[in-house]
């Protein structure tokens, strides 16, 4: 994810996924268990997310319960995941205020793996090593610990299509099929080029995308190699590809395309449900998210169509237990239940956050969406996963990819110049590097 899921995921990524509570929750709800834990065998097992991983709202969480009459789950959110992460590197450092299961977004996984595998669970002790064959090789391989730990399992990925809203695009006098939109923006400068015909003919105050960072992120995310390459080099400031999607977002800020809206922000929330902006890059994690958002009056005015320049990813996210985890071995088995296949469909049907099980992928190939004017998602998305690139992750992939997206936002809303605001991003990432 929902990151990053952040999203989406991520969280949103991603994540993936963002349907959330508060950093305070994130910080204050993470103590493992409650006094009543022992008491006729009767566990807690407390669960720390950001963003939407969907299990409340597919109905995880209780069906869980009804098959484990011990068990009760009790979950906390934090709706931006930089929030999130920077709460749970102070926990993990302290040893304290931990919860029995912790999201981790895919741009984090390689600092789990590189660097703090000392504090979480290798979850072979408890049998996770047979697992393996559940999920894609490259999502399964990115949890890998140095000596081979597995050190979380896969949750959802973040396959990229574009959501849009078809009554804006009628207003606009653009074309609202998607097929016919797919067409139209096979390429960015079609993308870019359709942006400026509905600006010249654009509804009350709309603007074409939401912000010029969202459009930087679904970008990036079509390529293999970021901000490493395979041989864990960095090579974010010369990367071409890098550029071409900091070119592409710049020129959307100066032809004022962007509604310059920070993404996670309240006032993004409350854009959905306004009708602020026509079109949203959007990983799966970010229907549910818009769900959320824009709730049952947007349902039918979004569509979802495939996106431009081809397959990427965006997102995705892990769910580990920490070794200061005070339930690790139900914590272990509830993480186990939660990313099998079965469950990973019904957050899909539910939710959107697109499965990394492959048998959940095949499952969920014929899911339309009725929110979405029914639109293929299950063929949308499963098409853009198998197409999406195997990303170079790094340690710091997170960090990099926030400091350039907060230059692009110093372009858009403050007017800084390019060249400066990339310079500020360079700051930014030398100062994170430390």
């Amino acid at each position: 994810m929902p990151t990053t899921r952040a999203a989406a995921r991520a969280v949103l990524r991603l994540g993936a996924v963002a349907l959330a509570g508060s950093l305070l929750a994130a910080c204050g709800s993470g103590t493992s268990g409650t006094a009543s834990d022992g008491a006729g065998g009767k566990v807690t097992l407390t669960v720390d997310l950001f963003g939407s991983f969907g299990y409340k709202e597919a109905g995880l969480y209780a069906e869980y319960e009804k098959l484990h009459p011990n068990v009760t789950i009790k979950q906390s959110d934090t709706q931006d995941e930089a929030d999130y992460w920077k709460s749970l590197q102070t926990r993990l450092a302290g040893g304290g205020g931990l919860a029995d299961v912790q999201g981790i977004e895919v741009g984090r996984i390689a600092s789990v793996t590189q660097q703090q595998a000392e504090r979480f669970e290798d979850l072979r002790k408890y049998g996770a090593d047979s697992l393996k064959d559940r999920f894609a090789e490259a999502k399964w391989a990115a949890a890998a610990g140095k000596n081979g730990e597995v050190l979380a399992l896969g949750t959802d990925v973040g396959p990229e299509a574009l959501c849009y809203r078809t009554d804006l695009f009628a207003k606009a006098g653009l074309p609202t099929d998607r097929a016919e939109l797919a067409k139209r923006w096979s390429t960015w400068d079609g993308y870019l080029d359709l942006g400026r015909q509905y600006k010249a003919k654009a509804p009350g105050k709309s603007a074409w995308i939401d912000s010029v960072g969202s459009l930087y992120s679904i970008m990036i995310g079509q390529e293999k190699e970021r901000y490493y390459d395979a041989s864990g080099a960095l090579i974010w400031e010369t990367n071409p590809p890098l550029k071409a999607a900091w070119n592409a977002s710049v020129e959307a800020s100066r032809d004022g395309l962007s509604a310059k809206l920070d993404q996670w922000s309240p006032q993004w929330n409350q854009a959905f449900a306004a009708g602020s902006f026509a079109t949203i890059p959007c990983p799966a994690w970010m229907l549910g998210y818009i769900k959320g958002q824009a709730g049952e009056t947007g349902k039918g005015k979004w569509d979802v169509a495939p996106l431009p320049g081809g397959a990427g990813n965006w997102g995705g996210a892990y769910l580990a237990v920490p070794r200061a985890a005070k339930h690790k071995k139900e914590a272990y088995e509830l993480v186990k239940w939660l990313t099998a296949p079965e469950q990973q469909a019904k957050v899909f049907t539910a939710q959107g956050n697109f499965p990394s099980a492959t048998a959940a992928i095949a499952e969920v190939a014929g899911t339309t969406d009725p929110y979405f004017n029914g639109a293929p998602i299950g063929k949308i998305f499963g098409e853009a996963a198998k197409a999406a690139p195997v990303q170079v992750l790094g340690v710091h992939d997170q960090n990099i990819s926030q400091q350039i997206t907060n230059a692009l936002s110093e372009v858009e809303r403050k007017g800084l110049a390019p060249d400066k605001a990339w310079e500020n991003a360079k700051k930014g990432v030398a100062n994170t590097l430390g």
